[in-house]
Formats: structure tokens, C-alpha cells, sequence
């Protein structure tokens, strides 16, 4: 009798042992690997499928900037800046000095009357004409040809006792200098100072002087 509950206890026993590692079906403490009964009596360890999280598709860039246009407006041609006119040859047939329009070279005429002068070349006016005075009454300047015989750059009058820049001398005692243009002379011819400075500059020893009424 003592035999037959050994063995039923060992029994039972065997069963228990036998359900503990089978569970089919159960999960391993932790999530880990689960051991199924084999067909023949072994075991196969079935790892728990990984779970990896799905991979971005990279997403193609797009350019949001469009390319500026390049239609730059032509720059207008600028107009070409018209020359000044020309200005016209002065005059010849208004000088009264004959002889000084025919003299080769430089020469110079003075028309008591009109109050004026000019410088010629060649019979073409190269200066004027510009004012001038000449003598007052009782000293009047002479009129006729003549020719440069002196010139004094700062030529003081004794006999006046005054001063005569720039003087060109065509007789003696008298000249073409800088004068006052409000007061008649003792017989010269006043000139402002730059048309007395643009005479004694032009004319040389030996250049014609006209003198005309």
C-alpha cells in the first residue's frame, strides 16, 4: 500500500513539473524568449519580433525663389549738347581806316568822331572795336598815317605829371595808353586798362596807325 502512494505521489508530481515548463501560449517574465515543447521531445527559441520605427522618406526640397527677371530697362541715350553758335566775324566794312585795311600786318585804327578803335590784321579785325578818348579842343589828336615808334610799359608824363600805363607811342608825345574814359586827353588816346594792355601786347615798332575825323 505504501508502494502505491509513492508512486501515485511521483506522479503527480511529474505532472506538475511537466505543465510549469510547457505554457504553451505564455510569455516569459520580462518579455523575453518563450520555450515551446519541440516535436521531438527539444525546445526552440523564438525571439520577440524587433520593432523598429519606420525610416522618414526624405522629402525632395523645393526651391520657394523663383529666378528674378533680367528685362533692365535701357539706360536713354543722352541728346549730344549742341555747340554754341559761332560768333560772327566782326565787321571790316565798318572801319573807316582805308590805309589800315590795306597794311600788311598788324595795324590800328581810331575814328575820332565815333569815339572808337580797332586792331587789324592783314586787313581783318582781330580786337574791338572798343572805346576810346582822344584829345580835348585846343589839344585835339592829329589825324593822318603814322607808326609805332616807342612802347613804355609804365611811362609817367613830366610835362603832366601823370601817369600812362602801357603806352605805344605813334608820334611824340603822343601814344595809346590807360586813360580815364570820362576825360578828354592833352592829344593821346585812353583806353580802358585791358584794351590799353590788349594794344601794347599786339602792336610792334612799325606797325600803321590811323587816325580818321
Amino acid at each position: 500500500m505504501k508502494k502505491f502512494l509513492v508512486g501515485v505521489s511521483a506522479l503527480a508530481t511529474a505532472l506538475v513539473l511537466t505543465a510549469c515548463s510547457g505554457n504553451a501560449g505564455g510569455s516569459a517574465p520580462g518579455g523575453g524568449a518563450v520555450a515551446q515543447g519541440g516535436p521531438v521531445g527539444g525546445t526552440t527559441t523564438t525571439s520577440a519580433p524587433a520593432t523598429s520605427s519606420p525610416t522618414p522618406t526624405p522629402t525632395p526640397s523645393s526651391s520657394s525663389s523663383k529666378p528674378k527677371p533680367t528685362s533692365s530697362k535701357p539706360k536713354p541715350t543722352p541728346k549730344p549738347t549742341p555747340k554754341p553758335a559761332a560768333k560772327p566775324a566782326a565787321n571790316a566794312a565798318a572801319v573807316p581806316c582805308k590805309a589800315a585795311l590795306a597794311s600788311p600786318g598788324v595795324s590800328a585804327c581810331v575814328d575820332l568822331s565815333a569815339l572808337k578803335t580797332w586792331l587789324l590784321q592783314d586787313g581783318k579785325v582781330i580786337y574791338g572795336p572798343v572805346k576810346q578818348l582822344p584829345g580835348k579842343k585846343g589839344h585835339a589828336t592829329p589825324t593822318g598815317v603814322f607808326h609805332v615808334s616807342a612802347k613804355v610799359k609804365n611811362y609817367h608824363s613830366k610835362q603832366f605829371d601823370a601817369p600812362m600805363p602801357n603806352s605805344v607811342f605813334f608820334l611824340p608825345g603822343i601814344a595809346f595808353h590807360t586813360g580815364s574814359l570820362s576825360v578828354y586827353s592833352h592829344g593821346c588816346i585812353h583806353l580802358s586798362a585791358a584794351a590799353s594792355q590788349k594794344y601794347f601786347t599786339t602792336l610792334q615798332n612799325g606797325d600803321m596807325v590811323q587816325v580818321v575825323a
